[in-house]
C-alpha cells in the first residue's frame, strides 16, 4: 500500500490530478485483459482497442 500512498502523495503535491483518470483506465483495461484472458469473450475485447 505503500506505493499507492506515493502516488497519491506525488499527485497532490505536483498537482497532477489530470493523471488519476488515466491511471485508472490502465487499470481497468488491465484487470479486463487479465480476466478474461483464455475465454471466449477474448475476440470481443480485441474489438475495444
Amino acid at each position: 500500500m505503500s506505493i499507492l500512498a506515493e502516488l497519491w502523495n506525488f499527485l497532490r503535491v505536483r498537482k497532477k490530478f489530470w493523471l488519476m483518470p488515466i491511471l485508472v483506465m490502465l487499470v481497468v483495461f488491465g484487470g479486463l485483459i487479465v480476466l478474461v484472458q483464455g475465454t471466449a469473450v477474448a475476440p470481443f475485447i480485441y474489438t475495444l482497442f
